[in-house]
């Protein structure tokens, strides 16, 4: 069978662990690296075995050697890149978040669907098998009516103050980095919201250091999501209904994450696959073999649910007044 060439554009940590697990996903090979410095994609080539470097994002976007580019540079350079990549006639798998906001993303896949080429946001936790076995007790109905889902991820980043997660001008922040998982999963399970409140400890250059958000229903159900860049929390993330509860254990993004289910006061683990790796190959597996079959769209992850992720973003930053530079006016003039 056809094997799928992918590039990575970007080498910093999650280019990283994308790259380790890559080995493991069948009918795909990684051919080409790409960064900003030769030298990054040098060293990066060589720990990877991967055959072709580049200097340049747009080197990398030009290549005849790749069928896809994992996008793994700085959040504000998710959408540029995406475009860069896509009027290459390379199919993306955009890391998230998918864009700094909902105009962006739109942008992003009408160039794609035009090209007909695939696109699809790199929400990694969606295909891992605990996460789809979550998604299946919920639409079962054996947890009755879903009434709380409650959500903490948080830890502390001691980090440098023009580092990626404290800059603006990259898109840092709490909610953008790790309350996302929060937000995506919430809306997995409960769909939009019919209210959304906010509340956030904000640094001086406007980055949300921590972030709580409240989703209300008018079903009667709620969510409380919480997320933190300077305290670590157990991340963790429970569902409620009248049957029954969900609970995944800390960290409950991650392939690690153990799923417990409690109904009648008793406990019970539910065992999933697990498979050697970070868990990354599952998404690009599925990637790989949406490539294969010709789809330019995903089924797990459709362009719907990015734009409705990226909506609700754009919502809970208006209301916590959370605006990047680079967005300009653009976001200003968005309604929550």
């Amino acid at each position: 069978m056809k094997k799928i060439r992918w590039g990575i554009l970007g080498t910093g940590t999650i280019a990283h662990k994308f790259a380790s697990d890559l080995r493991f996903v069948e009918n795909a090979e990684l051919v080409a690296v790409g960064s900003r410095s030769v030298e990054s994609a040098k060293a990066f080539a060589y720990e990877f075995g991967i055959p072709i470097s580049f200097g340049s994002y747009e080197e990398l976007a030009k290549s005849n050697e790749i069928d896809i580019v994992y996008i793994a540079t700085p959040n504000n350079l998710h959408h540029p890149n995406t475009l860069l990549c896509l009027n290459n006639a390379k199919a993306v798998l955009c890391e998230k978040p998918f864009a700094l906001n909902e105009n962006q993303a739109l942008e992003m896949i009408d160039l794609a669907r035009n090209k007909n080429l695939f696109l699809m946001d790199a929400l990694w936790t969606k295909f891992l098998p605990h996460y789809q076995k979550i998604i299946e007790i919920v639409k079962r109905g054996s947890l009755g009516d879903i009434k709380v889902v409650l959500a903490n991820f948080g830890f502390q980043a001691n980090a440098e103050p023009n580092s990626r997660l404290l800059n603006p001008e990259l898109g840092g922040g709490s909610l953008m980095d790790i309350g996302i998982y929060n937000i995506f999963t919430t809306l997995d399970i409960l769909g939009k919201p019919d209210d959304i409140n906010v509340s956030v400890n904000s640094t001086e250059k406007r980055i949300d250091e921590q972030c709580a958000v409240i989703f209300k229903y008018n079903n009667g159900a709620m969510a409380s999501l919480f997320s933190s860049i300077s305290a670590n929390l157990g991340t963790e993330f429970e569902i409620s209904g009248t049957l029954g509860r969900l609970k995944l254990t800390t960290p409950f993004y991650a392939s690690t994450s153990i799923l417990e289910y409690y109904v009648d006061g008793e406990k019970r683990v539910i065992e999933t696959e697990k498979e050697e790796g970070l868990g990354y190959q599952y998404e690009a597996r599925h990637a790989t073999n949406c490539l294969l079959n010709g789809l330019t769209e995903s089924s797990v992850v459709p362009h719907s649910d990015s734009i409705l992720l990226m909506r609700t973003l754009d919502q809970i930053r208006t209301l916590a007044g959370i605006v990047f530079p680079t967005e300009q006016d653009s976001h200003l003039n968005r309604k929550a």
